[in-house]
This record gives structure tokens, C-alpha cells and sequence, in this order.
């Protein structure tokens, strides 16, 4: 009987295990992860950009936002990208670091004009103000040239080096590339390792360049600056922008293409690197390296900054500076002496690069950040 019984109950049970599976909440993926099935990047992914896209919203960002971005027509597909490997014992600029008569001239009207901005910061921070006017000469004129490319797309390129098909295409072409006598083993070991450096430099820009456009309130698309990735006067990366900006102007927000602004934002990152008054020669230029790792960039700057006025922040008194004239060669001193020195060319000083003399090719940014040779972040 007790079995009959029992065996009635069976149906019973499993209608409640229905309903009881019915009933239970859906399984949903945790916070910041995205399944491989979200219709809302599929069509990122379908364009290449399955291995930045998934990543950036694992580490939060929004994913409309990102799905917003890399689907919008200005962000091109990505199809695979050959990066360079530094070669040894290689290393140095392109470019010599002698400093012409238009570069000073264009650094004083920069610290003439801008007089308050640069007087609050050296008094905010230390850092004499013809060394940040040295500065934002060399990057970008003064801010006549800061770059019509739109940021993001550079950024998004290099840290897809590490993308597994993106790889593999360059571990077969190094390795078919290889010289007699060169194990497969070794090139493959170091363009992994380019790899793994270029994600691990450049993802962490992309993920700023979404902070920077939500803090700046635009589209991250509409931030434009050079074709490497940096903008504004002081040519920041978006990472810089971040740890450095600096409201200038008491509007409560950070633009880096405004010239308040990006003056306290460079000497706020030069003194957070390390400069304070009294620092001695080799003290500078390990702060202007921090900056751009280039020798010839670093004696650019300082020799820039020492012709507005010494480096340690006084302007020359005009006895020094007519001794000082008196010392350059007669056909710079002539420039040098007349207050009608012409307007810098507007050709761009883009991106802390500047043409190599022929026969040399021209060393830029972009170059020395893919062969190895990267500076400011």
C-alpha cells in the first residue's frame, strides 16, 4: 500500500521541480563582464574589436558607450596591425637638439602673453615658468598646432597588438623575416613580448581616453590632437590628462587646449616628477626626460628655456643678456636683437617630434612609440 502510495506521489514532485525552475531568478553575468552573445557588441566585434571592446567592458566601462564608439563610422576597422620590434643598442632621436632663433622668440610672446598664468603656476609649483613656456613651444607652437587627428583610433591600434590573430601574423612575418642562424623560438619570445608592452602601455590610454571624454563631457571620438594619440597644448596623453590636468582658469573643469589651463597642467606634472627650485643640471633634464625620453627633446627644452631666462626661473638682467647676445653668432645675433623677429612658422611641432636632417628619415612620436623608444605617460 505504502508503495502504491509512494508511486502515486512521483508526478506530483515533478510538476512542484517545474514550477520551482519557472520560478527561480535568470542567471545573469556579473557585474562588468559581457557575454560572448551581447547583441549590443556584436557589431564591434564583427569590425575586429572583439578583443579591445569585451576587455573595456570587463573593466567597466559602459557598454553602450563602447559599443557606441566602436561601431560609429569615424572608427575604422580593425584588420591587423605590423608593429616593430626595437632592435638593440639602437636608440637616440632623429633629430638634433639645436634650438633656432624663431623657437625662442615664439617661447617668449608665449610667456609675455600668457604672463599670469605662468607667474601662479611657478608659484604653485615650483617650475620656472620660461622652462613650461619652453615646453609647450616645442609640443605645439604655443598651442598653434595641436593636432587634427582624432585620438582614440591611434590608441585602439596599438593595444591590439597583443590580440591573438594580430599575434600571430607578426610572429609569421618576423619569423619568415629572421636571419640565417636565428631560432624561430627567440623571434617568436620577442614579439610576444612587443606585444604584451604595447597592450600593456597603450590599453590602459584607451580606457583613459572614456574617463577624459566623460570628465571633458564630448564624444570620445571628438577628441582630436596628434596622430600618436596625445592633445592639447602640452600634447597629454589621455592617462596624463587624468593624473595631471589642472583647472587653470577657476572654470571648474580641465581643457587642455585652453592656455590656463595647460600651463598649470605642465608644471603640475613637471614638479610631480620631481622639479623643484634649486634642482641642479642633471636634476632638469631627468625631470624633461620623464616628459620625452629623447636627449636631443631634453637639450631642445632647457636651451629653449635658458635664451627666455635662466632656468632657475629669474629673467636675465639686460647686462647678462646683452653679454649673452654678444656670444651668438653674428647672423643669429641679428635676429636675436630685433623685437620684429617674425611669427614661428606654423608648421606643427607635432608631438614632441620634430623632421630629422636628410638623408634621415624623420623620427616622430608615433615611430619611436612602436620601435620601443616611448616617452611622456
Amino acid at each position: 500500500m505504502r508503495a502504491r502510495e509512494r508511486h502515486d506521489q512521483r508526478p506530483w514532485i515533478a510538476v512542484a521541480l517545474l514550477l520551482l525552475a519557472a520560478c527561480a531568478p535568470t542567471a545573469r553575468p556579473a557585474a562588468g563582464r559581457t557575454s560572448a552573445y551581447d547583441p549590443s557588441l556584436q557589431a564591434a566585434r564583427a569590425r575586429g574589436w572583439a578583443h579591445l571592446v569585451d576587455r573595456l567592458v570587463a573593466d567597466g566601462v559602459d557598454r553602450r558607450q563602447v559599443a557606441r564608439t566602436f561601431t560609429d563610422p569615424r572608427m575604422p576597422a580593425f584588420d591587423g596591425m605590423e608593429f616593430r620590434i626595437p632592435t638593440p643598442g639602437r636608440g637616440g632621436g632623429g633629430h638634433g637638439g639645436g634650438v633656432s632663433s624663431a623657437e625662442v622668440a615664439g617661447a617668449r610672446r608665449c610667456r609675455a602673453q600668457y604672463s599670469r598664468a605662468f607667474e601662479e603656476t611657478e608659484a604653485r609649483t615650483g617650475v620656472p615658468g620660461n622652462v613650461i613656456a619652453a615646453l609647450i613651444q616645442v609640443e605645439t607652437g604655443c598651442g598653434r598646432n595641436t593636432g587634427t587627428h582624432r585620438v582614440l583610433p591611434a590608441l585602439a591600434r596599438l593595444a591590439m597588438a597583443n590580440e591573438p590573430e594580430n599575434l600571430s601574423m607578426n610572429v609569421e612575418l618576423r619569423t619568415r623575416r629572421a636571419d640565417d642562424g636565428e631560432e624561430a623560438g627567440d623571434v617568436a619570445h620577442r614579439v610576444k613580448s612587443r606585444a604584451h608592452y604595447l597592450e600593456k602601455t597603450f590599453y590602459p590610454e584607451v580606457k583613459a581616453t572614456f574617463e577624459a571624454a566623460r570628465r571633458m563631457g564630448v564624444d570620445p571620438l571628438d577628441i582630436r590632437g596628434s596622430f600618436a594619440g596625445a592633445f592639447g597644448i602640452p600634447q597629454f596623453l589621455p592617462s596624463s590628462y587624468l593624473r595631471f590636468g589642472r583647472d587653470g582658469n577657476g572654470d571648474g573643469r580641465v581643457d587642455l587646449h585652453d592656455p590656463e589651463d595647460a600651463i598649470a597642467s605642465c608644471g603640475n606634472y613637471l614638479a610631480s616628477n620631481g622639479w623643484r627650485p634649486g634642482l641642479d643640471s642633471d636634476g632638469r633634464r631627468k625631470v624633461i626626460w620623464s616628459y620625452n625620453h629623447s636627449q636631443a627633446y631634453v637639450s631642445k627644452v632647457l636651451g629653449i628655456a635658458a635664451r627666455v631666462g635662466d632656468v632657475d626661473g629669474e629673467t636675465r638682467h639686460p647686462a647678462e643678456r646683452r653679454l649673452q647676445v654678444a656670444r651668438l653668432r653674428p647672423a643669429e645675433r641679428a635676429t636675436d636683437l630685433d623685437a620684429r623677429t617674425p611669427p614661428v612658422p606654423t608648421a606643427a611641432f607635432d608631438r614632441r617630434a620634430w623632421p630629422a636632417p636628410p638623408p634621415r628619415p624623420p623620427d616622430t612620436w608615433y615611430s619611436r612609440a612602436v620601435s620601443g623608444r616611448l616617452g611622456r605617460r
